[in-house]
């Protein structure tokens, strides 16, 4: 009995030990050559297809939006090459979760409005949120960029965080805060993808550009919406108040829109501010998304130039607008 004993200790030690080392083993590595076929066998060929996932916006001639299109209402071209639509959602059936970025400048010009353009954030935030399907972040810029909360459904913890906010900055670095949060946050998000930005001045502080804002965007199929509160609660900028464009800032927030098929508003009292974060909550809710299969799958760094048509019989309604391209890198994100 003692010999059983003492042999199945040692065998024990010796299993114990073996595990031991196959657990240090490292992981075996793929070959180096590439694998060859027998005589006669064909190689298996492996194609890459890129597809692109467009959430797409319809109005009307009146500025309302058009609700119940089908498939067959949408044509897609890239590089005017029209592309194989790969799955279509109604606005009614688009259940995709919708993950928000809302961005807000605390720029030294901002601290007379600031204590209502955080109430206006947090009532588009509460209008925005399906509890349990949505997620919504919050994060401030100005020669700081700051995360005050990581996306969430939460409603308490996005109040709280917005409320936080107490001191201004002393710069405005907007497209490094559209940068980061693209590229850290909107990459990985599983659904819709839209930064809110809330700003009242020209970027005056940011490593990146304009264009730079726009790649990062288009590449990680994020929407950007801005509300401008240049003209202040007393309409100090002329012209604002009525929707014009008037200066440089203006312009490029305008681009960064467009380009990424959003939309820029120019709010000049405390009911323009209001009304512009309502429209931005309903188009999120009407809008279309289409995943299509691009015929050209070559990640060659070229710009491709994305269009969306309706088809015919839809002369009261203007443009579909969505993101006007991309540029084809190996880091893009594409719908799966």
């Amino acid at each position: 009995m003692k010999k059983v004993s003492t042999y199945l200790l040692s065998l024990s030690l010796l299993l114990a030990g073996a595990a031991v080392n196959f657990a240090q083993q490292p992981k075996p590595q793929k070959p180096a050559q590439p694998v060859t076929s027998e005589p006669g066998q064909d190689k298996p060929e492996v194609i890459n297809v890129r597809r692109g996932r467009l959430p797409i916006t319809v109005q009307d001639r009146k500025g309302q939006f058009v609700t119940g299109l089908t498939q067959s209402d949408f044509m897609i071209l890239e590089d005017k090459v029209p592309q194989q639509i790969d799955s279509f959602t109604s606005e009614e059936n688009n259940n995709l979760p919708l993950y928000v970025g809302v961005l807000m400048d605390t720029s030294p010009s901002t601290a007379g409005k600031l204590k209502f353009e955080q109430e206006s954030a947090m009532n588009f935030i509460q209008t925005v949120v399906r509890p349990r399907k949505d997620r919504v972040l919050f994060a401030t810029f100005d020669d700081q960029i700051t995360l005050r909360q990581d996306f969430t459904d939460r409603l308490e913890l996005l109040d709280r965080a917005v409320a936080a906010v107490k001191a201004t900055g002393k710069q405005t670095a907007l497209y490094d805060a559209i940068w980061q949060f693209c590229d850290e946050k909107m990459r990985s998000a599983q659904g819709r993808r839209t930064l809110v930005i809330i700003t009242d001045g020209d970027d005056t502080y940011s490593r990146a550009d304009i264009n730079d804002a726009i790649d990062i965007a288009q590449r990680t199929e994020t929407t950007i919406f801005a509300i401008s509160t240049k003209a202040g609660l007393a309409g100090a900028v002329p012209g604002v108040e009525a929707g014009t464009v008037k200066d440089r800032g203006d312009k490029g927030l305008e681009r960064l829109c467009e380009e990424t098929g959003g939309a820029a508003f120019f709010t000049g009292d405390m009911l323009a501010l209001e009304r512009s974060f309502t429209k931005i909550a309903k188009e999120l809710r009407s809008q279309y998304l289409i995943t299509y299969k691009s015929s050209n799958n070559l990640y060659d760094g070229t710009y491709r130039r994305v269009e969306v048509k309706l088809t015919r019989g839809h002369d009261n309604m203007k443009a579909p607008r969505t993101k006007r391209g991309y540029k084809a890198v190996s880091d893009s994100v594409t719908a799966k």
